[in-house]
C-alpha cells in the first residue's frame, strides 16, 4: 500500500543479551530482520517500521534510545524481548526516551514444534520470559506505554500497531502545530477557553493571537485573477445553486469568499500555521459603508469549510482547543475514506427512540463528511457584527457511527471527552441552508447527552467516521491526559462513579508530583 506518512519512521528494537553467544544474537537479528519486513509488507501499517539492531546491554540500549529522541523522522518506538533481556539495562535508556513507546509481546515462530523443541530452541525463544521482565520496568517506572499481544503475522496484531502509528503521528504534529487565533475567545465562553501555556507544555500545541488587522493587509493585496480564477475551482467542484441573492450578489460574495481563503492560505503559508480560529464579531474594520472599507463582509465559512478538507485544524468563536484537536485528528485519519469534521451542538430533536441533536455551525463544517456532492450557495446570516448574504457550502453528513471528541481544561489537568454517535438522516430543512449533521448520542439521547455534559464535554467537537476509541485511548496515554470514553455500554451510575474515581486519582497524583 501507498504510506500515508511517507517521511516518518518508527524504530524496532530488539532486545537480548551476550549470555547465550555471539551465534544466538546473529540468529535473533536475523528473525528481527524477517518481522520487521513482515510488518511492513503486510499492507496495513501506514508508517515505515525501521529495524534498529538488538540491544545486549544498557550502553546500546541507551545509545538507541538517545538516538530515536533525537531523529526527526522517528515518532516512535516499538520493543520485543526475543530472548531474555535482563530489565535494568532499559532504565537509562527508558529515562532518555521522550517519544512514544510499542511494547510488543510477540513471538517469531507461531507454535512450539511439539516433537523438535529442545533447550537450544527454548534459550533462543524467550519472549514470554523477557517481555515479562521488560513489562515490570516500565511498571515501575511509570513509563506511559502501549502493549500489543499476539503474533507478528496476525492482522488484528497489525492493526493495533496501525492505530499506535498513526497517533503517534499526530502526536509529533502536534508537537509542530501553530495555531492562530483571529480575533480572540468570544462572549465570556468559559468551556473554549483556558491556559494555553499548560495546553502547549502538554500536549505541543502553541496557540498565537494574530491580529485581524494584520489578516485584513493580506486580504487586500488578493488579485481579482486570483480570486477569479479560485472562483473558477468552485464551479467545477460544487453544484451551483442561486438562489434568493440573484446572480449578480450571488457571484459577488462568493469572488468575496475565495479572497477570504486566498488571504487566509497565505498567512497561514508565511506563519508556519496548520490551525486557526475565527470570530464572528471580529472581521475587520467595523463600518461597511465606510469609504476604504477593509474587512471580511461575514465569517469567512466558505474558506474554513475548503481548509478543513485538507487538514488545516479550525475551531469557530476562537476555540483554539478544538481546532488543535481537529489536526491531529485529520493527521491520524488521513487516508481513511470516511472523513471528520469540526461540529458544534445546536438544537435538540425530542422523538422518543430517535431523540437527537442536530450539527452545524454558521458555516464551517467540512465536506469531508457530506453524502453528497456540496451545493455552493449564498444566503443571509444574520449573526455578528455583519449581518449580511455570504457564500458556504451546503450538504448533510452520511449516515452511519462516528465518533466525537473534545478537549476540556479542568483546571488541574485536562479532560479529552469522547463519545459514540450514530449519524441518521434528517428531514427536509429548506429554511436553514447550512451544511448539518443529525446524530443520537450513545447509548441513547438521554444517558449519552447526561454523561457529556456531567464531564464537563463542550458544545464543540471534533468528529470522525473512520476512528475506534482505540485512537483516543493512545492520544491520551502519549500525551498523559485524561481520557473518559462515552459508548453503548455506559450508565449514568458507573460514569459518575469514573468521574469521582479520575478525580481522586488525579488530585493524589498532583500532590505527588
Amino acid at each position: 500500500m501507498t504510506k500515508a506518512f511517507e517521511n516518518l519512521e518508527l524504530w524496532w528494537i530488539t532486545g537480548a543479551q551476550l549470555l547465550y553467544g555471539g551465534e544466538t544474537v546473529k540468529i535473533v537479528d536475523a528473525h528481527s530482520k524477517t518481522m520487521v519486513d513482515g510488518l511492513n509488507d503486510g499492507g496495513i501499517i501506514p508508517v515505515n517500521v525501521v529495524y534498529k539492531g538488538t540491544a545486549n546491554s544498557s550502553d546500546e540500549v541507551e545509545a538507541l534510545m538517545k538516538a530515536a529522541d533525537s531523529d526527526g523522522k522517528c515518532i516512535g518506538v516499538i520493543t520485543w524481548m526475543h530472548t531474555f533481556s535482563p530489565a535494568k539495562m532499559w532504565i537509562k535508556g527508558l529515562q532518555a526516551l521522550h517519544k512514544p513507546l510499542l511494547h510488543f509481546h510477540t513471538q517469531y515462530n507461531a507454535e512450539i514444534p511439539w516433537k523438535d523443541i529442545d533447550m537450544d530452541f527454548m534459550n533462543l525463544n524467550q519472549s514470554a520470559h523477557g517481555d515479562i521482565e521488560f513489562g515490570h520496568i516500565c511498571a515501575r517506572m511509570r513509563i506511559r506505554r502501549k502493549v500489543v499481544v499476539g503474533h507478528w503475522k496476525s492482522p488484528e496484531a497489525q492493526r493495533s500497531i496501525a492505530v499506535w502509528s498513526r497517533v503517534a503521528a499526530a502526536v509529533a504534529d502536534a508537537k509542530k502545530t501553530r495555531c492562530l487565533m483571529f480575533g480572540m475567545n468570544m462572549n465570556n465562553v468559559s468551556v473554549t477557553d483556558g491556559d494555553r501555556v499548560e495546553f502547549e507544555q502538554r500536549l505541543g500545541y502553541h496557540v498565537d493571537y494574530y491580529p485581524v488587522s494584520s489578516l485584513m493587509e493580506y486580504y487586500r493585496k488578493v488579485s481579482e485573477a486570483d480570486a477569479e480564477a479560485l472562483v473558477e475551482e468552485y464551479r467545477k467542484s460544487y453544484g451551483v445553486r442561486i438562489g434568493e441573492s440573484g446572480e449578480k450578489l450571488y457571484w459577488e460574495k462568493v469572488k468575496n469568499s475565495a479572497k477570504a481563503e486566498l488571504a487566509i492560505r497565505r498567512v497561514l503559508k508565511d506563519e508556519g500555521a496548520t490551525a486557526f480560529t475565527t470570530n464572528f464579531d471580529d472581521l475587520g474594520r467595523a463600518d461597511i459603508d465606510a469609504p476604504g472599507f477593509l474587512g471580511f463582509d461575514q465569517i469567512p465559512g466558505l474558506a474554513s469549510q475548503r481548509l478543513m478538507e485538507e487538514g488545516i485544524g479550525f475551531g469557530a468563536e476562537g476555540d483554539w482547543k478544538t481546532a488543535c484537536l481537529y489536526r491531529s485528528l485529520w493527521v491520524m485519519s488521513q487516508g481513511m475514506p470516511e472523513g471528520c469534521s469540526f461540529l458544534e451542538d445546536y438544537t435538540i430533536n425530542f422523538a422518543g427512540e430517535r431523540s437527537s441533536i442536530l450539527q452545524s455551525h454558521m458555516l464551517e463544517v467540512c465536506p469531508l463528511i457530506a453524502s453528497g456532492r456540496p451545493e455552493l450557495e449564498v444566503h443571509f446570516l444574520g449573526i455578528g457584527i455583519r449581518k449580511q448574504q455570504t457564500a458556504r457550502l451546503v450538504f448533510t453528513s452520511k449516515p452511519g457511527p462516528g465518533i466525537k471528541a473534545t478537549v476540556v481544561d479542568l483546571g488541574n489537568r485536562f479532560r479529552l471527552i469522547t463519545q459514540e454517535v450514530e449519524c441518521i438522516e434528517p428531514e427536509p430543512m429548506p429554511k436553514l441552508p447550512v451544511a448539518s449533521a443529525l446524530w443520537i448520542p450513545q447509548p441513547s439521547f438521554e444517558i449519552g447527552a447526561g454523561a457529556w455534559i456531567l464531564a464537563g464535554g463542550t458544545h464543540h467537537s471534533a468528529f470522525s467516521y473512520d476512528i475506534s476509541p482505540e485512537y483516543w485511548d493512545d492520544f491520551a496515554e502519549m500525551t498523559g491526559i485524561e481520557h473518559v470514553h462515552i459508548d453503548r455500554n455506559t450508565t449514568l451510575e458507573g460514569f459518575r462513579k469514573e468521574l469521582r474515581t479520575n478525580e481522586v486519582y488525579y488530585l493524589l497524583n498532583k500532590s505527588l508530583q
